[in-house]
């Protein structure tokens, strides 16, 4: 399926500069573009690539002006890069749309008392337990489990390998990749006298509100008692642990194998890095952001940044690294001061010797 520039402009409200007749048919990276192709260019890192890219359109921001000729037809948006993911979405469900697989197919187990809404898709060796209920235009792909009790809204997407334990509450537009893990156990534990574990009975459960999305291989925990929390719009990466009672807040992002403690509350519109640790029952403000491998051990306030471990504000943390660098260079000026203080250290002993 091909688009001329002009759709595209006028589907993204759009200026063009360039041949707005011209035709693309896929989508591809500014350094890999080739004819038919479209493209953008978000990052100013990657503009020499527009100089040299044989893609037919380049998607550009609004206020971008070349510093050379292009050879392309540019379309200039406000944001070049929301622009390019709708495209990407829309491609996306182009690709897919003649492969939708639909109903419910013999190779599963579905209790009687499971409620399955309208026009729902449900792959072989899915299990769905008793008093399920799924809402309208969900798919559950291959071998996913449904523990009892489990209530699921519409336009909801469980890739292969999914598991739900029981009592868990989805909302709507909810995407759980492949082999991720809702429900399980909080890690709870009480020692005892003879230095042995009695296990913590987790009578809890999983909330997971609208337009959620949650990688593979990701797990989280239910509440020891009351509700873990994934909030509206957040969004988590592969392979992140979740713990019990957590809170994630609306629209937090958190990348992949960072680690959430039990009981913190994690702040609306918070970004959390790659391999993050952070500690039980803390508050952690709204719009926080924590570089990758920080550890953060203490409550933040709204809208700080954080880095290291242990964490410093950001700024702290620059001067911080700039005087890591410099280690090796300092030890080295102190073993070579040090040497010239054993050495005048040793000419006053001997001085002091002469003299009496």
């Amino acid at each position: 399926m091909q688009f001329t520039a002009k759709q595209i402009s006028e589907f993204l409200d759009g200026a063009i500069e360039g041949d707005a007749t011209v035709k693309v048919g896929e989508l591809s990276k500014i350094e890999d573009g080739s004819e038919g192709s479209l493209c953008f260019l978000s990052n100013p890192k990657y503009e020499s690539f527009l100089y040299t890219t044989k893609a037919s359109v380049v998607i550009v921001s609004t206020d971008f002006v070349p510093s050379q000729p292009v050879n392309c037809t540019l379309i200039k948006v406000k944001d070049p890069y929301s622009a390019f993911s709708i495209l990407l979405e829309k491609y996306n469900e182009a690709l897919n749309h003649d492969k939708a697989q639909t109903g419910i197919s013999e190779q599963c187990v579905i209790h009687p008392s499971a409620k399955i809404g309208k026009n729902v898709f449900i792959g072989a060796f899915c299990n769905i337990e008793e008093n399920v209920e799924i809402g309208d235009n969900c798919r559950i792909y291959t071998q996913v489990y449904i523990g009892a009790d489990t209530k699921i809204g519409s336009g909801c997407t469980f890739y292969p390998g999914v598991k739900i334990y029981n009592r868990t509450k989805l909302g709507n537009n909810i995407t759980i990749h492949s082999n991720a893990v809702i429900g399980s156990d909080g890690f709870g534990f009480a020692p005892q006298p003879d230095g042995t574990y009695n296990k913590i009975a987790q009578i809890g459960n999983v909330v997971v509100e609208d337009d959620v999305e949650i990688g593979a291989n990701t797990t989280i925990d239910r509440a020891t008692m009351g509700s873990t929390f994934i909030r509206k719009g957040a969004k988590l990466d592969n392979l992140i642990q979740i713990a019990h009672n957590v809170d994630v807040g609306a629209h937090a992002v958190v990348a992949a194998q960072s680690g959430i403690s039990g009981s913190t509350k994690l702040g609306d519109n918070s970004v959390i890095g790659g391999q993050v640790g952070i500690a039980g029952h803390l508050n952690l403000g709204k719009g926080t952001q924590i570089g990758a491998q920080a550890g953060i051990n203490f409550n933040t306030e709204d809208n700080k940044q954080w880095h290291g471990s242990p964490a410093q504000p950001l700024k702290e943390w620059m001067r911080s690294t700039v005087i890591f660098k410099k280690l090796p260079e300092v030890d080295k000026r102190i073993r070579v001061l040090e040497a010239k203080i054993q050495e005048l250290t040793a000419i006053i002993e001997q001085i002091g010797t002469i003299q009496k």
